[in-house]
């Protein structure tokens, strides 16, 4: 009569069965060097004919590792974390890994509330998720596991931290809007505070630089990151310079009041003015009258990257320093004139 159900295979039912001891079974299954592979092969054959199925608690008391990996965001309902976390939950899936989301919602003692949670489930390491491109305090001193900082950089320059390039596109969207002939190329962003403002300022100089030209206006238009502020943002701009031919805004949100207010001055979008947002917000700048060209932050990959360094440190190879993730050019009808 055959098994039944209620009684589970054994790691010792496969050795009786490839008539070795329980810990060749053992080093076979698990792919130890010390094993012939002739042997290794009668004994993946046993656990194959009996459907024997490792036990993870098991396998995790012999190798050292849970399997289990400790996401800890501070902005789980927001536009930016989703997404990182979402790209590092499918490269763990890939990894046979588990994830322990935890939200400390910006509370300092949420958050060490929630490490000491995460450490007591004997998680492998952690991946730490900001709610913006700037740097924060390092929380790797009170962690003794591997940890990875993505969507934020640690102060702490023997971490590992990768961000977004914002930099790197912002030049995208400039020499995008360049190379259409645009030349009076004016910029109104969020508040001076964020690092990734200011970043993208630089990178927008850095190309006009480049081909001999100034940013329309003299200096960017620091506000906020609201409809609202493009909406009157847009207005000062088309006042101070009656001719701009093109705006790139720090978001999306700016880029759809920007292009709400040309409408109203009766500049058409991109016939008169070319618009280009950020962060590719696609519920917004899909929606957007008309489409928004903007900068995809890629932030599933990012979120992908942080686990491939998790990894990598958990196997013994880890790295530390500033990593950035290229963004890329999403182009809509608010740059590019159709029919």
């Amino acid at each position: 009569m055959g098994r039944r159900r209620s009684q589970a295979v054994t790691l010792a039912d496969v050795a009786r069965l490839a008539g070795v001891s329980v810990a060749t079974a053992s080093k076979a299954i698990n792919a130890r060097a010390q094993v012939a592979e002739a042997t290794r092969q009668r004994v993946l054959l046993a656990a194959s004919e009996l459907s024997f199925r490792p036990n993870a608690l098991a396998r995790g008391l012999i190798s050292g590792r849970t399997r289990t990996i400790g996401l800890l965001t501070d902005e789980l309902g927001g536009r930016f974390s989703i997404p990182v976390l979402l790209g590092a939950e499918n490269a763990l899936g890939n990894e046979r890994m588990s994830v322990l989301l935890c939200d400390a919602r910006g509370d300092a003692i949420r958050r060490r509330h929630y490490v000491n949670t995460l450490l007591a489930q004997q998680v492998d390491g952690f991946i730490v998720v900001g709610d913006r491109n700037d740097v924060r305090p390092s929380l790797t001193r009170d962690i003794p596991v591997p940890v990875v900082y993505v969507y934020a950089e640690s102060d702490d320059p023997a971490d590992v931290s990768l961000v977004a390039d914002d930099a790197g596109g912002a030049r995208l969207a400039a020499e995008h809007l360049i190379a259409l002939g645009r030349r009076r190329i004016a910029h109104v962003t969020g508040p001076h505070g964020y690092r990734a403002a200011r970043d993208r300022v630089t990178g927008l100089r850095a190309v006009l630089a480049e081909h001999g030209l100034a940013l329309s206006g003299g200096e960017p238009l620091y506000g906020e990151w609201s409809q609202r502020w493009g909406r009157h943002a847009a207005h000062l701009l088309v006042a101070a310079d009656p001719g701009l031919d093109a705006i790139f805004c720090g978001n999306d949100q700016i880029a759809a009041g920007v292009a709400q207010s040309l409408r109203d001055l009766g500049r058409s979008v991109p016939g008169d003015v070319a618009v280009v947002g950020y962060d590719n917000w696609l519920e917004l700048a899909a929606d957007c009258r008309p489409p928004l060209t903007t900068i995809d932050l890629n932030l599933e990959q990012l979120g992908a990257a942080a686990v491939a360094h998790l990894s990598a440190a958990l196997d013994g190879r880890p790295s530390s320093g500033l990593f950035r993730q290229p963004c890329r050019l999403i182009v809509r009808e608010s740059t590019i004139i159709t029919g």
